[in-house]
């Protein structure tokens, strides 16, 4: 063996990756990316060529984005939420045969080549140049993962994914550099196990655990040999082979699979054959995904839950970063909700009042000291139909509520009598209190005072109240005059920062309104 020369190592190395660059990337150009001219084609892959070493040798994965699971207080599911439908799964909980269907089809020599497949190349070259066109690729399994993981990371923007599968020289030599990487950091085994569980397989699922849910109702593990090859064959075109709107074309491709199953040796002839005879026998799930699959009339809390997610900076520090997270999914979130608690809430809406009234209900139940929400349910059920609703009766319009929330009405008036309590007042306090009179001239408020300009009267909810009445008997028949007397008297600024000290404020962010009509519950 010749001695290598000093210094000449790192120097040979490059030579040979960029020798190896150029060899593939020219198969590349010409198995799968279509240029205007064949000079054009050389001097672009030179500039690619020349920016080899430029490329950052660590590919860095995104975590693969799951399903989140939200749980009761008692570990119940309430439901799933997700943006990709996927469950992450190791090599041993995928069926043999759906290991070596898509080898067989996507890359069969996978186990014999590096991360590029050079006999590959120059056959797809052959047969492109026999065709006159593009009918085969040269990508290896290896290739395509990284592919794929550009793909993942672009995650739902149109621009970023258009960016990942551009068809381009330069995408190419990125997606080259990478593989070699891959290759020699992960092994054969891991990358499978990789490319398995981030690759699309059609119908909302990603992943092989998911494709085996969706179209069979059954683990990965569990795929029999005919399944297997379906799947494995979905993966290069999934809405031409989609076996649920193409069931055809998805036979056709799925026989493809088996044959070359056996042309590998991967099976005997007879296998094959004893499979491609069988016709497909789909058990579709459909996915089941959001809060509009709440159990229990839990869709409103469910939503509650992802906008608290979204809305705490205990999740991430910014909103894009909460987004990213919760799109990214793979979480358990346990919460507060108790599950007997919802029951008797939705129980007793339904009992009471009707999806299709003209009016809606909402309740929620939250325990004093913790503020743990044990239960919120609504009349409208939550979802796009008729008679149903996104909009959550108990939340604001940032946590998905309504804009302009609902008017508190009495339940103001005891907020009122601890501003005054607060203020000084006498728990004994009399008032006149007639069935009917004008609002005060002026009220002081934590600006410019109030003025009665248009002479505005207030009266109470019939004729037989009429005062004096003192504090404790006017809260409890609700007396209006009485709590605008007192409201006359303290000002309404007290009141509006007894309100905002117990957490109230107005559904649509803003602040309370200083009007002294604030006395009677008139704000949302």
């Amino acid at each position: 063996m010749a001695k290598k020369r000093s210094g000449e190592g790192p120097t040979v190395t490059r030579q040979a990756a960029k020798f190896l660059g150029v060899s593939v990337l020219s198969g590349a150009v010409l198995a799968g990316l279509a240029l205007p001219a064949i000079g054009a084609m050389g001097l672009a892959a030179k500039e690619s060529v020349e920016g080899f070493d430029e490329i950052p040798a660590n590919l860095k994965t995104p975590p693969l984005s799951q399903r989140t699971t939200i749980l009761d207080a008692q570990g119940g599911e309430i439901a799933k939420v997700y943006s990709r439908d996927r469950t992450v799964v190791p090599l041993s909980q995928i069926s043999p045969y759906m290991r070596k269907a898509i080898v067989a089809i996507e890359d069969a020599r996978f186990y014999e080549h590096g991360a590029v497949d050079l006999k590959g190349v120059l056959r797809a070259l052959n047969k492109n140049a026999q065709s006159g066109g593009v009918s085969e690729g040269a990508s290896t399994l290896t290739q395509q993962y990284v592919k794929n993981v550009f793909v993942e990371e672009a995650g739902d923007d149109p621009a970023k994914v258009a960016v990942a599968t551009q068809q381009t020289i330069g995408r190419k030599v990125k997606e080259l550099k990478y593989a070699i990487q891959v290759e020699k950091e992960l092994g054969k085994e891991r990358i499978l196990n990789n490319y398995l569980n981030i690759t699309f397989f059609g119908q909302q699922s990603y992943g092989v655990e998911a494709a085996a849910q969706r179209y069979f109702s059954k683990r990965a593990k569990d795929l029999t040999l005919d399944e297997s090859a379906l799947l494995a064959g979905i993966v290069q075109s999934p809405s031409r082979f989609d076996p649920v709107n193409a069931p055809k074309e998805a036979t056709k491709r799925r026989n493809i699979v088996l044959q070359r199953m056996a042309e590998t040796k991967n099976i005997t002839p007879a296998e094959a054959a004893a499979a491609q005879a069988k016709p497909l026998k789909l058990k579709v799930s459909r996915p089941k995904s959001g809060c509009i699959t709440a159990v229990n009339g839990a869709g409103f809390f469910c939503d509650y839950v992802r906008e608290v997610f979204l809305q705490d900076p205990v999740f991430g520090k910014t909103k894009e970063a909460r987004a990213k997270r919760w799109n990214q999914g793979g979480m358990t979130i346990r919460t507060t909700l108790d599950p007997q608690t919802q029951k008797s809430v939705q129980k007793s809406i339904t009992d009471h009042v009707y999806q299709s009234d003209p009016v809606a209900t909402a309740v929620s139940i939250v325990e004093p000291g913790t503020g743990k929400v044990l239960g919120m349910g609504q009349s409208r059920p939550y979802g796009f139909g008729e008679f149903q609703t996104q909009i959550n009766l108990s939340a604001d319009k940032a946590m998905s509520g309504s804009n302009f929330g609902f008017q508190t009405g009495s339940t103001f008036k005891p907020i009122l009598a601890a501003a005054a309590l607060e203020e000084g007042i006498s728990p004994n306090k009399v008032y006149s209190s007639p069935y009917q009179m004008p609002y005060p001239d002026e009220v002081e408020t934590c600006g410019r005072p109030w003025k009665n300009g248009g002479g505005d009267m207030v009266s109470n909810e019939n004729r037989s109240e009429v005062g004096p009445y003192g504090m404790r008997e006017a809260t409890g028949k609700s007396v209006n005059t009485y709590f605008i007397q007192m409201i006359g008297d303290i000002g309404v600024c007290p009141v509006t920062k007894m309100a905002t000290k117990l957490g109230l404020k107005p559904a649509s962010g803003a602040k309370i309104d200083q009007v002294p009509s604030i006395a009677l519950g008139t704000q949302g």
